[in-house]
This record gives C-alpha cells, sequence and structure tokens, in this order.
C-alpha cells in the first residue's frame, strides 16, 4: 500500500490498517484502530516503524504525516466499484479548480484544460476558481485571463489566503458581482518585473514589451476595478498589500465572505 494511500484510508475509513508502508515514516495500528499522530506527542502505547525498523513509541517520539496529495473515493460513471482518485481530480467534476501554486506555464496549461474541458460539458454552469498563489509568469497568467473571458461560463473567483501580483490580476478577472475573498486573505499589486540581457538592440526591445505589457495591465485593472489609469499607475509603483476589505473597496473583489459555508 502506498504513503497516500494509507494516509487516505486513516482519514477515510477509521479501520485498522496495520502499517502503511512510507519509505520514511508511517503509522501502524494499535490492536483496535489506526492511529495518526501529526507533530504531537504519542499518548498511548502504539508500535511505530521507520525503514522496517521496529521501536517503541514514547513520551518524546513524533510520528510524522506521509506526504501526498490526499485521495478520495469516487465511481465513474458506469465502473462497477469507486476507486481513489486525486482529490483535486474529484472537485474537478464539481467545476472546482485550484490555483494553488506560482503561475507558470505548466499550472496555466493545466488550468485552461480543465475550464475548457468543463466548458464543453456544461457552459451554463459556473466554474469556481480557489486562489491562493503569489503569482508568477505574466504571459502564462494572460493565456488564463483570456480563456476566462472566451468561455461562456461564468468563473467565479475567490481568494482564500494570498492573490498577489499576477494572482490578483485573475483574482479581478473573475465575473462581475461574483469575486469573493475569505476575511483574512491578503491582495498584492504591482507592475510587472523583468530582466533582459545581450545586445544593446535586444535589451531595448525587450524593454519595449515590458512597458507594453504593462500599459495594457493598467488598463485591465482599470476595467475591473472602476479605478482611473493615473491611479493605478501610483499604486501599482510599488508592492501594494491590501487586506479582503480594502480589496473590495478598491473594486478587485465583490464580496468578503463571512459566516459558515451554506453548501450541503
Amino acid at each position: 500500500m502506498s504513503s497516500t494511500a494509507g494516509f487516505v484510508s486513516l482519514f477515510g475509513s477509521g479501520l485498522s490498517l496495520g502499517c502503511s508502508s512510507s519509505s520514511t515514516r508511517f503509522v501502524c495500528g494499535n490492536g483496535s484502530k489506526s492511529l495518526f499522530l501529526n507533530g504531537t506527542r504519542c499518548s498511548s502505547r502504539v508500535i511505530c516503524m521507520e525503514k522496517k525498523k521496529q521501536t517503541r513509541c514514547n513520551a518524546n517520539s513524533i510520528v510524522m504525516m506521509p506526504i501526498g496529495v490526499p485521495k478520495v473515493a469516487y465511481r465513474v460513471p458506469g465502473a462497477s466499484q469507486a476507486e481513489w482518485v486525486d482529490i483535486y481530480n474529484r472537485l474537478y467534476r464539481e467545476r472546482i479548480i485550484f490555483l494553488g501554486q506560482e503561475i507558470d506555464d505548466e499550472i496555466a496549461n493545466q488550468i485552461i484544460a480543465v475550464m475548457l474541458y468543463l466548458e464543453s460539458e456544461d457552459n451554463t454552469k459556473p466554474i469556481y476558481l480557489y486562489i491562493n498563489s503569489p503569482g508568477g509568469s505574466v504571459i502564462a497568467g494572460l493565456a488564463m485571463y483570456d480563456t476566462m473571458r472566451h468561455i461562456k461560463s461564468e468563473i467565479v473567483t475567490i481568494n482564500v489566503g494570498l492573490a498577489a501580483s499576477m494572482a490578483s490580476f485573475l483574482l479581478g478577472a473573475g465575473e462581475k458581482g461574483k469575486r469573493l475573498a475569505l476575511p483574512h486573505s491578503r491582495t498584492m499589486i504591482h507592475q510587472p518585473m523583468g530582466g533582459a540581457q545581450g545586445q544593446a538592440s535586444d535589451i531595448k526591445v525587450e524593454a519595449e514589451q515590458i512597458l507594453r505589457i504593462k500599459k495594457n495591465l493598467i488598463n485591465e485593472y482599470s476595467r475591473m476595478t472602476g479605478q482611473s489609469y493615473d491611479k493605478l499607475v501610483k499604486d501599482l509603483d510599488r508592492d501594494n498589500f491590501m487586506s479582503a476589505y480594502e480589496a473590495k473597496d478598491y473594486g478587485l473583489i465583490d464580496q468578503v465572505i463571512e459566516g459558515k459555508s451554506t453548501a450541503m
């Protein structure tokens, strides 16, 4: 059994597993049920195993969680039984996408592909884009932005941690009235950064391109937020951090989510 499968079973079934087979650290059952100790001290007499070496837990032992993406049971339509699938792939079936890393070409292509698939499946339902990202490549972000505007499905954006740099641009690019943020999330805007080396003519070309991209971004920020071009030039000059409520006043989001979710 893989370490990820062991992780899922510990949380998914509550049944005794014996041991999960992580190559680093993993947890054994204590006879009646499996125990999982996430950075806490052992509170009962259990058997811990590490690389086939058996020891006894004591008051000072720490057992860490197996590393891996959580998996959940999901039965593909038409299949006879459920299978363990990556939790993010399962959420795609509910039209939920996570942007939880630096934006680069790889993650942009993956998210674009998912948006296009969900659009072809049913373009009358919204797509939910949860954002917790420090930003990243402007070109990759613009590819996602253009796709968001291209498809018919509404894109609901939710800031769940940090939406900085290009991630703040995507946050503001959601459907008007459906750009959301959690109360303690932060948003940061600034001007694009870049660099070049080589012949003087090549450096000049790159500098002109960066300035052109900066102008385009400011125009789009202005359309999203309602702020004037001149104000945005000033506000984007340096890192400009905002709380969820400040982002709402600025026009980057429409609502701060408070209270419990009503989802069933």
